[in-house]
């Protein structure tokens, strides 16, 4: 069922499915708000040199954001961090050989912000009540026309003013006080929302054909089938621990394609979360079950950790046809022990391998593969092995992992 929903969504439902997404890199997790255009430049240069193709600018680029408590709805570059605007780091990426993104939330806005302060009607609000914050922020009442339009002006003025390739579309917080005061029926917000979000995607992407968009918000119900007809990738959760993110990667993959699925490969201790540390072998492996991307911090990697990072991004761009456009099997789920994953395409597999512990003397068990052809026979370019694919098929393959948070990658190839 979910290989049917998967090649369903291909084929109806993505926009270019049948093109593979780049590679990517996201400055987020390396600098949070505190950010400048040297330092982009400079992490630019990195991620050029590991094979990145999409370099993307996070929060922290606009109107007086040097924190979460300023500058949404302003959606114009900073002009102590950005003084020529983003189009002299959009060219430099560009020269560096790869796609230019930036980062933008347009349904918020924050109270210490010059668009709230001309217009503080513009939101969902109950009269006579505090207007709740989260984050800081307030929610617009993108269901009014004039919202409607001035979004579509200040995104569509970005959008032309800066060679931007690519933009990461968030949404933080949920609606807690939907009202309209004023209106009539103020419950429509809820359905008109919705549909003026979906109107204002279309005619950026009309205006804009070259843009790829995101849709970065899995917690907050952004991922559906409307959405994925407008949107080129989507961004399941915040959580970058690469061990939770097999089962969250897991979960995501019963009813959407791995075309669609972002994941990073970011920094060990992952400080930002729980602490893990875990090899760079295990983050790349498992973030490459998806859209593979790069958060960490670059300019803190050692010359080994840039030179291994390297080979994963080269290997990745090798089997990146087989994860986003094959065939997918769950092997075996992520519930301790060994789990994995396997795409097939054509005459070709790719299997994703993470071993999360192991007891003393406790064998990993065999492999059981899935999706071959039991009469025929495969090459693993691992190891120059030639296997029977009823014998993968029936009795599996042996993996050389052990110990804690291991992980490796195969390929198949019929003969």
């Amino acid at each position: 069922a979910s290989r049917a929903w998967h090649a369903y969504q291909r084929a109806y439902v993505i926009p270019d499915a049948g093109r593979d997404r780049p590679v990517l890199f996201n400055s987020w997790e390396a600098t949070g708000f505190d950010i400048s255009e040297e330092q982009q430049r400079a992490l630019a240069r990195r991620a050029a040199d590991l094979g990145v193709e999409l370099f993307v600018v996070d929060d922290g680029w606009f109107g007086a954001r040097t924190g979460d408590h300023a500058g949404l709805g302003d959606w114009r570059p900073n002009p102590d961090r950005f003084p020529a605007g983003l189009g002299p780091l959009a060219d430099e990426v560009h020269a560096l050989g790869m796609r230019f993104g930036i980062w933008v939330e347009p349904e918020m806005v924050n109270p210490d912000s010059e668009l709230y302060r001309a217009h503080p009607d513009w939101v969902q609000y109950q009269k006579g009540r505090k207007r709740a914050e989260f984050r800081n922020q307030l929610v617009l009442n993108l269901a009014r026309e004039d919202v409607q339009e001035y979004l579509w002006e200040q995104l569509h003025t970005l959008l032309s003013s800066a060679p931007v390739d690519y933009v990461k579309w968030d949404f933080n917080r949920c609606f807690t006080d939907a009202g309209w005061p004023g209106e009539p029926y103020p419950q429509r917000l809820w359905a008109d929302h919705v549909r003026a979000l979906y109107a204002l995607l279309d005619r950026l992407r009309a205006a804009h054909p070259g843009v790829a968009f995101e849709s970065c918000s899995g917690g907050g119900g952004r991922i559906d089938l409307g959405v994925l007809g407008r949107t080129d990738q989507v961004w399941t959760s915040d959580n970058t621990d690469p061990l939770d993110r097999l089962a969250i990667q897991h979960g995501f993959s019963q009813i959407h394609p791995a075309r669609v699925m972002a994941a990073w490969v970011t920094d060990s201790p992952n400080t930002m979360l729980n602490g893990r540390v875990s090899s760079l072998r295990f983050r790349f492996v498992s973030a490459m079950a998806g859209v593979l991307g790069i958060g960490g911090d670059l300019t803190r990697w050692t010359e080994e950790e840039l030179a291994e990072a390297r080979g994963w991004v080269a290997l990745y761009k090798e089997i990146r046809p087989l994860v986003q456009r094959g065939d997918l099997y769950r092997l075996r789920p992520p519930r301790g022990g060994l789990s994995a994953v396997q795409y097939v395409l054509g005459g070709e597999a790719v299997v994703l391998a993470w071993l999360q512990s192991q007891h003393h003397g406790e064998p990993v068990p065999a492999l059981r593969l899935r999706g071959l052809d039991p009469t025929a026979s495969y090459e693993c370019r691992e190891t120059g092995e030639v296997h029977r694919g009823a014998v993968l098929l029936h009795h599996g393959l042996r993996l050389a992992l052990r110990g804690d948070l291991d992980a490796t990658v195969l390929r198949l190839r019929r003969i």
